[in-house]
């Protein structure tokens, strides 16, 4: 195998895990409120955001919403094999399945490898990869 499929490979690990992440309701608030409780239009500074991550943490949710955005312009599906992936890679086991796709291993196997080129396309397209 070339260098550069592999590293593919592995980007597209960390963008799908890490989106699974961003996506899931469970997520970590990092930084200072950015606006003050008793003057709803009064908004405080950010000056420490980028001592405390808030800064790193919009970065991540641009492109997180970009990944999303090639997510579900997949069809199903290829998208829900996505998903599933997305699943297994976050949480580091390959336990988790899903009725919609076939039973039959290697089918699935077919299938997500078929869902993981068409999302490289779609990043690709969107210069996210």
């Amino acid at each position: 195998m070339r260098n550069d499929v592999i590293d593919e490979d592995l980007i597209l690990n960390d963008l799908l895990s890490r989106w699974h992440t961003w996506a899931s309701d469970e997520r970590t608030a990092l930084g200072y409120p950015t606006t003050a409780a008793g003057a709803a239009q009064y908004r405080c500074s950010r000056q420490y955001d980028d001592a405390n991550g808030a800064l790193d943490q919009d970065v991540e949710n641009v492109i997180m919403s970009g990944v999303d955005g090639c997510i579900n312009s997949v069809s199903q599906p290829w998208r829900n094999a996505l998903y599933i992936n997305a699943r297994n890679l976050s949480t580091g086991s390959t336990v988790w399945r899903s009725p919609r796709l076939p039973a039959d291993d290697l089918a699935r196997a077919l299938l997500v490898a078929d869902a993981r080129a068409m999302l490289v396309e779609h990043l690709h397209a969107r210069e996210l990869m």
